[in-house]
């Protein structure tokens, strides 16, 4: 019997240097809850988008670099929602695509996976759905663990297995004290996650509210993008990735108002009160206006409706912060009739006289930013990004707001869709 104390330990491990090393893959791994599964359903690993199942057997055989790997791999599937895209496909071949995707993803972060795992260079930054396709209506290869995402068994040789799988050797038997206590354990679970000492005897049912949990996994997804851009370890593999499939999934407005609402400033203040109330240096909440700048890309690809609807979203947003908003404009330079300020009460309006049509260089904006020593909390761009960008990122926070698929340098990348 594999020493599930130890197995516990290794699976901590790699989920630590998984945080250390790609924290966005890391913070995707700490949403699954760890728990040891019998080998008569699970042969290596196992998800059913709420939890990660393993088989002890086969996670003793692996190294810390492969157990990452299979940690991740089943992060992935959740986190590319792969529990709510099958739809009519086939489910063992759309398996076998999804296991494609998400390998050569991981391949793309060079990590290493186990010899089960599926690997083709031909399938390289394919979606699960440009694979399926290109696969044999019945694939030979099998898939390195088991989707628990549906009940459909009528493509599973009709004994409602869950799903046809590469077993590996010293699989196949439960443990001698699997067998006394009828194949499930009970105990507490740690806190890190990890069910100590408790084996699941049968495969959960499959998610009973699948739209819900995509919708979950969505939000992870994005604030696990996030963090990691932020600290600088978001590889722009991945930071494309998570652009394109959080940019029909999310609403800008929701996505612009996180933001703008992480840029207020409430927090405590031990500056000295009035002598009316006490000498005493006493904690209270200060709250202080979000000075914000706000860039309009004027060079024609973005037209004027949408320009009224992003500006009438600030001015929602800016009620709730107490936001003071320097607007100003910018083609291939900047708009010689900004800026144009609004005071927290003031509403935001387009002005009528706003000039543009040229090119696209967000240079001048930027270097007014400097040459007039404004400090903003926030800026935000709103561009179909397609110009020249600084050289050097700003010692202030950026979002743009992108119509179209161009990437941006630095800053926060919010999809207008």
């Amino acid at each position: 019997m594999n020493d599930l104390p130890d197995l516990e330990t290794k699976l901590a491990a790699a989920r630590t240097r998984l945080i250390l090393e790609k924290p966005f893959l890391g913070s995707l791994v700490m949403h699954l809850p760890l728990k040891a599964a019998d080998p008569k359903w699970c042969k290596t690993t196992a998800t059913d988008a709420k939890s990660f199942f393993y088989n002890p057997a086969y996670i003793a055989r692996l190294t810390l670099e492969q157990t990452q790997f299979v940690l991740a791999h089943e992060a992935m599937h959740c986190a590319l929602s792969h529990f709510a895209r099958r739809n009519h496909r086939h489910k063992h071949r759309w398996d076998v695509a999804c296991d494609y995707a998400v390998n050569m993803i991981l391949d793309d972060e060079r990590m290493r996976g186990p010899d089960n795992a599926l690997m083709s260079a031909a399938y390289r930054g394919l979606t699960a759905e440009e694979i399926y396709p290109a696969l044999h209506e019945d694939p030979p290869e099998e898939t390195q663990d088991t989707h628990l995402f549906d009940n459909d068994s009528s493509e599973q040789g009709g004994d409602g297995e869950p799903q046809r799988q590469d077993g590996g050797e010293g699989q196949g038997e439960p443990s001698e004290d699997q067998r006394e206590d009828g194949g499930s354990g009970h105990a507490e679970t740690r806190e890190d996650g990890v069910a100590r000492q408790e084996v699941d005897a049968a495969p959960p049912p499959p998610p009973a509210d699948p739209g819900k949990l995509d919708e979950q996994w969505k939000s992870r997804l994005a604030a696990a993008a996030q963090a990691a851009r932020q600290a600088g370890k978001l590889s722009q593999s991945l930071m494309r990735l998570v652009d394109e499939l959080l940019a029909p999934q999310l609403p800008w407005r929701a996505m612009l108002a996180r933001y703008v609402m992480n840029a207020a400033r409430d927090d405590y203040s031990f500056q000295r009160a009035s002598r009316r109330e006490s000498s005493a240096l006493m904690p209270r909440l200060h709250s202080q206006s979000v000075n914000v700048v706000v860039a309009l890309d004027t060079s024609g690809s973005v037209r004027q409706k949408e320009l009224m609807a992003f500006l009438s979203e600030i001015d929602a947003l800016k009620g709730q912060v107490r936001a003071e908003i320097t607007l100003h404009a910018c083609d291939d330079k900047l708009d010689s009739n900004g800026p144009w300020r609004f005071a927290s009460w003031e509403p935001v309006r387009l002005p009528e006289e706003v000039c543009g049509g040229g090119g696209t260089d967000f240079r001048p904006l930027f270097d007014w930013v400097a040459r007039e020593h404004i400090s903003p909390d926030l800026l935000v761009y709103f561009t179909d990004a397609q110009g020249s960008f600084p050289e050097r990122e700003p010692p202030y926070p950026v979002i743009w707001l992108v119509k179209g698929k161009v990437g941006v340098p630095f800053g926060i990348r919010v999809q207008l869709n």
